[in-house]
C-alpha cells in the first residue's frame, strides 16, 4: 500500500511539473491577439499617424498625377498640382457641406484637416479634406456612402472649398466647386473638391471631357497623394517578450 501511495504521489507530482512548465512556457511566449484585438490596435496606429505629422507632411508641396488618355498618349508623362496652401482643422459640419457632413458625423467624425493646390498650368484648384474615423470599416463605410450619395445642387456631397487671397485659388467658393468625390484607406476619408482657377461661374464640367478628365485626374491625385502618406503600411500588432509585454 505505501508503495503504491508513493508512486501515485509521484506521477502526481510529475504531471504537476509539467502543467506548471508548460503554463511558463505559454507565458513565455509573444502574446497572440484575437482578430477583434488586431483590428482595434491597427485602427489605434492609424488613427495617431495624422498627429504624428507636420502640416506640410500631409499635404506634400507636389502631388503627381497622370493626365487622362485624352490628354497625351504618352504612358510615361506625368503631371503635377503644387500647396497653395494650409488652413487650421475644423469640425466636420464646418468643413464639409451638409449631405457630407451627414454622412462623417454618422461614422463618428470629429476633425477634417484641409488644403488647397492648383494644377501646374494654374488652369484647376482643388481642396482636399481629410476626415479621420474611430476604425476601417466606419472610414470605408463613410466613403462608400458618399460615392454612392445623390447630387446636392448637381454636385455630389464633399468637402467646402478654402480660397486664398492673390493665389490661382482666390476665387474658388463652395458655388463654384464643379466636382467632388472620397476615397478611403485605413482609417481616414480623404474628400476632394475641384473647380476653374479663375472667375468663370459654375457650369456642367462634364460637357466638356477634356476640362472634366484632367480636373478629375488632378483632384483624384491630389487626393490619392494625401491619403498614401496617412494611411502608409501599418505592420501587424505583436507583443513580443515577456508576460503583459
Amino acid at each position: 500500500m505505501s508503495l503504491i501511495i508513493a508512486v501515485t504521489a509521484l506521477v502526481l507530482g510529475v504531471v504537476g511539473l509539467a502543467v506548471s512548465a508548460v503554463g511558463v512556457a505559454t507565458q513565455l511566449l509573444p502574446r497572440q491577439f484575437t482578430a477583434a484585438q488586431q483590428r482595434q490596435i491597427t485602427n489605434w496606429e492609424y488613427s495617431k499617424h495624422w498627429r504624428d505629422l507636420s502640416a506640410g507632411e500631409i499635404f506634400p508641396a507636389t502631388a503627381a498625377y497622370t493626365p487622362p488618355s485624352v490628354l497625351d498618349d504618352d504612358p510615361s508623362l506625368t503631371l503635377a498640382a503644387r500647396r497653395i496652401g494650409v488652413v487650421k482643422q475644423a469640425i466636420c459640419r464646418t468643413a464639409t457641406d451638409a449631405a457630407a457632413a451627414a454622412v462623417l458625423d454618422r461614422d463618428g467624425c470629429t476633425h477634417v484637416l484641409r488644403a488647397t493646390y492648383a494644377d501646374g498650368t494654374d488652369s484647376y484648384v482643388v481642396t482636399v479634406g481629410v476626415a479621420v474615423l474611430p476604425s476601417a470599416a466606419q472610414a470605408h463605410a463613410a466613403a462608400q456612402s458618399l460615392t454612392t450619395a445623390p447630387d446636392v445642387g448637381g454636385i455630389a456631397p464633399g468637402v467646402r472649398a478654402v480660397p486664398f487671397s492673390h493665389t490661382p485659388a482666390q476665387w474658388f467658393t463652395d458655388q463654384r466647386r464643379q466636382l467632388s468625390g472620397a476615397i478611403s484607406a485605413g482609417t481616414y476619408v480623404v474628400l476632394y473638391t475641384a473647380g476653374y482657377a479663375d472667375s468663370r461661374p459654375k457650369e456642367p464640367v462634364a460637357s466638356d471631357s477634356y476640362a472634366d478628365a484632367e480636373m478629375k485626374d488632378a483632384a483624384k491625385g491630389v487626393a490619392q497623394t494625401v491619403l498614401a502618406v496617412l494611411a502608409a503600411h501599418v505592420p501587424s500588432a505583436s507583443c513580443p517578450g515577456a508576460p503583459g509585454c
